[in-house]
Order: C-alpha cells, then structure tokens, then sequence
C-alpha cells in the first residue's frame, strides 16, 4: 500500500513538473485592435499564427471603433504594456510616436534582412525621421471595376493593366449608349474617386497646398459628363445614389472604386440582387509620365509598444502578419492584404466568385500605391476645405479655373504659405 502511495505521488509530482515546464515553454501577446470579437481576419489571423507557433497565444484587447484613437492615447498615456497596437489613421500613430510610444522598428528590420518591397512604396507612409514606426498588413486600393457584358455587346476591347486616361475616355464614349440607358463609366460623389489620381505619381499629395495637377480630372468628368458617358454629379446626389447599386444595375461599363467593392459584388451577385453577371477589374488607368499600375489607397498596420516586455516575440508576428504567410491569411477571407506579390494573388483569386481571366488577377499586383491623404495635423482641415470646393465644382456652381484657385488659396493660408 505505501509502495503504491508512493508511486501515485512520484506520478503527481511528475506531472507538476511538466505542468510548469509547459507553462514555462507558453508566451501571450496581447493585441489591441478595434472590433476584434467581429472581424473575420483577426480570427482567421489569431488562428493561422497559433498554428505556425506552438506555444504562442495571441490575446486581443478590444476596444471600440468608434473612439478606438482617443481610448487608446488614453492606455498608452496610462502606462499600457499591451505588445502591439494596431494603427487605424496616420494621425494618431504620429501622436503616439510623438509622445514616444512606438518602437523603431529599424534594428529589426535591418537585424532580419526583411524585405519591402512586397509593400510597394506604402511602408513609408509609417516613417517617420528616417524611423519605420509601424508596417501595414491591410490596403484597400484604388481599382476599376468593369462589366464584361457591356463591352461585349459594343464590341469594345477590356480595359488593359497599362491603359492611360485619355483610352479610358475613349472606351467611356464608345460604350455609351443613350437610348438604351447605358453609361461609359460612372464616379461616386467622393473627392477621391473622382480626380485623386493626381497623387499616383508619388509627388503630388493633397496636404502640399496646390492643386493645379487635379484640374486634368476635373476637366475629363466634365467632357464626359457633357457627352452623355457618366451620370452627372448633381443627379447622382439629388437621388442620393449610392456606387454600389449604381454598377449593380448593369448598366455602367466602367466604375473606379476601392477593393472593398469586390466582397459585396460577388456576394450581391450570388445572391441575385445584382443585374450585373460577368464583370473584371483591370487598374486604375495613369497618364503618360506616371508609371502603368500606380494607384492610391488607404492603410491598416500595427505598431509595437516600446512598453511591451516582449519585443522580440511582437515583431516575429509583426513580421510574419505584414509579410507573405499573414498576406495570404488575410487574402482567404476576402480582404485585401497590405503586401503584393503573384503567391498573394493567388490566393485571392481562387475566391468563389472571383473573375477568371489574366487581367483581373494581374490588377492585384499594382506597382505602386500612394497614400489617399497622408496623414498630419491638418489633414481633416485640408480635407473639409477641398471638399468644399469639390463640391461647388462638380454642381458647376464654380469653374474649375476657380474652385483650384480657392483650393490653393484656402489650404495655403491654413498652411501658412
């Protein structure tokens, strides 16, 4: 009896050991991040990272979209030690890294030989002083949606990957067709899918205070919102119109819009809500001097915490979230990742519904991708005053010639030039 006793508590004992043997070997990482009990890829991104890392648990902190800048001054400002944050606007990641919350992220970048380029110019929308503060993992792009069906049936070649604007114009006018209510191409009411194509070129933002290099967007709406190609701005808010319904109807050839639109297209497709059956995507066109496959769009990234105790272990997942692997993980439940690359393309091609021809997977690999505005102090000052202007542009209240003038002279004086 007391042999046997004895042998139950060795077994215990050894179970103990290896018990915190087990507990020693486990590390959390704590992730703050907006609507994370709701977000497909947080879920589909916590699971594929655990998979690929066992002993490693990821643990979100949620907190609410809606006030997710000012909580989150609030916790770092309090002494959080959470390991990453993730960055939903510029600007407040330049107040964090301003009060000295953000790593640098350049010792490690440089100590693991990572490569960039996957991110196509848009990491350095997060340096700061020559310091790589942050990395996107998410990039909703400017793209061009077109109807199959309608090109088809005038008898007008797809759109190409290298096309310029003044083709584009071409294509708008050719598939016009008036008496059968059919529209070249359509723009939603928004500043920037209307003539933010300026900033392609890598050189002309909408925070630099001029404004002369949108009047070429302006004047091509105007030319074909004269021809009958697109339907005017005033209509189109009068009816409170929105995009998505717009390409819906089948009944526009053309329509440039950000990736998003690809999720409710096939779903509103397979659902039968949607006139539209055969449609692709082809990018954004450019002018002559601007290289083919540019575009713009916005960013989500992550930040480390230079409070965390577990750097190294955050920028493991930093980099392997921001990279190919958390690319594709990202890319199979519907969004569109951050980093471009052929395997990456892959992935979010092969969704149901996705276009099966060349040039619609090819338009996922842009060559460059600007920021839709970059993000400053006076960024939404600068953003209400061109809407302003846009606005009394495109109801024609202004010319052109005008509304660029009050855009230079409203910004310049904010800006203090």
């Amino acid at each position: 009896m007391k042999k046997l006793l004895a042998l139950v508590l060795a077994v215990m004992m050894l179970a103990s050991i290896a018990g915190v043997a087990a507990a020693e070997g486990t590390q959390t990482l704590t992730i703050v991040a907006w609507d994370a009990n709701t977000t497909p890829y947080l879920t589909a991104q916590k699971e594929a990272y655990e998979a690929a890392h066992p002993g490693t648990t990821i643990e979100y902190i949620d907190v609410s979209s809606q006030d997710y800048d000012t909580k989150v001054a609030a916790m770092l400002a309090g002494g959080d030690t959470s390991d990453i944050y993730m960055v939903k606007d510029i600007p407040a990641l330049l107040n964090w890294y301003d009060a000295g919350y953000a790593e640098n992220l350049n010792d490690y970048i440089a100590g693991a030989s990572y490569d960039l380029s996957g991110f196509v110019g848009m990491e350095a929308n997060y340096c700061v002083n020559g310091e790589q503060i942050a990395l996107p993992f998410r990039s909703d792009f400017e793209i061009l949606f077109y109807n199959k069906d309608l090109f088809d049936a005038a008898g007008v070649e797809y759109p190409t990957n290298d096309m310029t604007w003044e083709q584009y114009k071409e294509k708008a006018l050719a598939l016009t067709n008036e008496a059968e209510g059919i529209y070249g191409t359509h723009y939603h009411t928004w500043l920037s899918t209307a003539v933010n194509y300026s900033v392609a070129d890598g050189v002309n933002t909408l925070v630099d205070g001029e404004y002369s290099d949108l009047a070429y967007f302006y004047q091509l709406i105007q030319d074909l919102e004269d021809a009958g190609a697109c339907m005017p701005y005033s209509e189109i808010t009068a009816a409170g119109l929105h995009y998505s319904g717009a390409f819906g109807n089948g009944n526009i050839a053309m329509m440039p819009m950000g990736y998003w639109y690809v999720a409710t297209l096939i779903t509103n497709i397979a659902n039968g809500s949607y006139k539209v059956k055969n449609w692709g995507l082809a990018a954004m066109p450019t002018k002559e001097d601007v290289k083919a496959g540019s575009t713009f769009g916005n960013l989500t990234g992550v930040m480390i915490n230079k409070a965390s105790a577990n750097k190294d272990l955050a920028w493991d997942y930093v980099a392997w979230l921001c990279g190919e692997e958390g690319a594709k993980v990202t890319a199979e439940v519907g969004n569109r990742p951050a980093w471009v690359s052929e395997g990456v393309a892959d992935v979010m091609s092969a969704i149901d519904g996705f276009p099966t021809d060349e040039g619609s997977k090819a338009a996922l690999l842009p060559t460059y991708v600007a920021i839709e505005i970059p993000g400053t102090a006076l960024s939404g000052q600068i953003s209400s005053i061109l809407g302003e202007e846009h606005s009394a542009i495109m109801t024609r209240e202004i010319s052109i010639e005008e509304g660029i003038e009050n855009m230079n002279e409203r910004v310049g004086e904010l800006l203090g030039k």
